[in-house]
């Protein structure tokens, strides 16, 4: 039988290995405490839960979901960005409900551009932009991120012929946050040179220091603009699979002509708990709270180790550096792991331009990062 020679060439998914390392770790009998993969591991609200146990019970005769989502979900997510950014989109020609926001960022590369076309990812970054791209059949260009450029893209530096350029602010994995003034000139270049611009803005929700992250929703052109958010981090949601992509209606048409070929909808009742979180503010505040109390356990004790602040005050992430040019990431988490049990990311798996730094995910329990602190001290 014969693959896909993606498939075949591709390396191992970075997060496969962290589990694999824990897996091994575990299997020694150590208790090992998970700061590698960024799955939010708090309770999913009670509201939430009863909303889809309701709809499920509502739903005595299952349907295939509407490629195009429920209307009353597409108005929830345009309520909800009316609220949070002051911005006025068409639930009807500027929304679609998603699978989170990951099938999403995988696809779009099979929506915009495709075969043979150019798509621009940050490195340090989320690995599956890339990813879909090259399922795709495209050409990807890493586009540097470094910290003398609090952790932008150099817009005057990008490479030619670009189809699809991904963004994702606030920023997995250094925590940065983009100025809406750069959100605009990245704009402007894309409608110059005609390519969708893609933002990711699945940690819009978590930020501790300030004032809120700005949208490229907030822009008052959003021409070749695609927006993707998640309820997974905001919410604590990551396994109802329940997100958005907004922006140029363009764009959500393409969108929309492509789902119902992939079969990517969210559940009804799935869009039906997307909708009584999206309508409630209050339990994001507490989830804020929650992870600025682990940032505030977790912080000293890995600064104690001799790792620097190298990002942002935005995400879940902690983006440290090694306080020496030989700084070698992979072999300091390993260590971690078998001294301290503790799991980090090593930043040479984010791409050649997270080297010399770790990721730090708060996602255990508060409990769970006061053990680690004490096993650090």
């Amino acid at each position: 039988m014969r693959l896909n020679p993606v498939l075949e060439e591709l390396a191992t998914y970075p997060f496969v290995r962290l589990g694999e390392a824990r897996q091994a770790a575990e299997a020694a009998g150590a208790d090992v405490i998970d700061f590698g993969i960024g799955e939010p591991r708090e309770q999913t609200p009670a509201f939430i839960r009863r909303a889809l146990a309701q709809a499920v019970e509502a739903e005595a005769v299952s349907s295939y979901p509407a490629a195009v989502g429920l209307p009353e979900t597409r108005e929830a997510i345009a309520t909800w960005v009316a609220r949070r950014f002051g911005v006025t989109l068409d639930p009807a020609t500027e929304v679609v409900p998603t699978l989170g926001s990951k099938e999403a960022v995988f696809a779009l590369a099979q929506v915009v551009g495709g075969r043979g076309t150019l798509v621009g990812v940050p490195s340090p970054g989320y690995p599956v932009p890339a990813r879909g791209a090259l399922f795709a059949g495209a050409r990807v260009a890493e586009i540097p991120l470094t910290a003398d450029r609090d952790w932008l893209p150099d817009l005057d530096a990008l490479p030619d012929g670009l189809d699809l350029l991904w963004l994702n602010y606030p920023n997995n994995p250094t925590g940065a946050r983009a100025p809406l003034e750069f959100l605009a000139r990245a704009q402007a270049l894309a409608v110059e040179r005609d390519f969708v611009l893609a933002c990711d803005e699945a940690y819009s929700e978590l930020w501790f220091d300030g004032g809120p992250p700005h949208s490229a929703l907030e822009l008052g052109d959003r021409r070749n603009v695609l927006v993707l958010n998640t309820l997974s981090k905001r919410s604590s949601m990551p396994g109802y699979r329940a997100g958005f992509a907004a922006g140029d209606p363009e764009i959500v048409a393409a969108l929309k002509r492509y789902r119902p070929n992939a079969g990517a909808t969210p559940q009804a009742f799935v869009q039906r708990a997307a909708i009584a979180a999206w309508s409630d503010e209050h339990h994001v505040e507490e989830v804020r709270e929650r992870y600025r109390e682990k940032r505030a356990v977790m912080l000293p004790a890995l600064l104690s180790l001799g790792l620097e602040p190298a990002g942002g005050d935005a995400t879940f992430f902690l983006w440290l550096r090694g306080e020496t040019a030989d700084f070698d990431d992979e072999a300091f988490a390993g260590r971690l792991l078998a001294d301290h049990g503790l799991v980090v990311a090593p930043g040479s798996y984010l791409g050649a331009g997270g080297a010399g730094h770790v990721r730090v995910a708060m996602v255990p329990s508060l409990e769970r990062c006061r053990e680690a602190a004490a096993r650090l001290a």
